[in-house]
């Protein structure tokens, strides 16, 4: 089993990255499927999570508005538009197998995303 995230990197504020996660070793669409964050000194947080077949979908509060997560079951990937980007969404990002509806069992690895000028 296997998380592999992708996508990170640096942008300016205001911009825009998309987050990408593989999943292999497992059946993708039995799951649901969250992405999480965690900033320097601060306690990792749940930034969205989808439902197995994508129909629903959660948004953290500081989020709503920026962020879209969507998952291809066919492709086994689940991916987050992040738009408006602020120096405060700076944190690694893991990819989670759960979340929001469940506990998380599997995490990624993250990848850093930094929002700085």
């Amino acid at each position: 089993e296997q998380l592999v995230e992708s996508g990170g990197g640096l942008v300016q504020p205001g911009g825009s990255l998309k987050l990408s996660c593989a999943a292999y070793g497992f059946t993708f669409s039995n799951y649901v499927m969250s992405w999480y964050r965690q900033a320097p000194g601060k306690e990792r947080e749940m930034v969205a999570s989808i439902s197995r077949l994508g129909g629903n979908t959660n948004l953290a509060d500081s989020v709503k508005g920026r962020f879209t997560i969507s998952r291809d079951n066919a492709k086994n990937t689940v991916h987050l538009q992040m738009n408006s980007l602020k120096p405060e969404d700076t944190a690694v990002y893991y990819c989670a197998r759960g979340g929001y509806w469940g506990p998380v069992n599997y995490w990624g690895q993250g990848t850093q995303v930094t929002v700085s000028s």
